[in-house]
């Protein structure tokens, strides 16, 4: 199986605005990814759609001008 680590964005909740924090996600396979916690992972301070650990869908989205691979389901 392949572990390669690749960095994802997942999008916050009860921010205010659209809001995406980015982190580590260990590739799956078909489009899947396994979520890692930021160094810093605080659940009281950042409310994530799917939390580290979950294994999620990913789609490329351009946010600001760049591309993105952001979650978007959870698989």
């Amino acid at each position: 199986m392949n572990t390669t680590e690749i960095k994802v964005y997942v999008p916050l909740l009860e921010e205010g605005h659209p809001t995406v924090r980015g982190t580590q996600a260990i590739t799956l396979g078909n489009g899947h990814y396994r979520l890692l916690p930021t160094p810093n992972y605080n659940p009281e301070d950042e409310v994530w759609e799917f939390l580290p650990g979950s294994i999620v869908r990913c789609e490329k989205q351009v946010l600001q001008g760049k591309e993105y691979l952001v979650a978007v389901a959870k698989a």
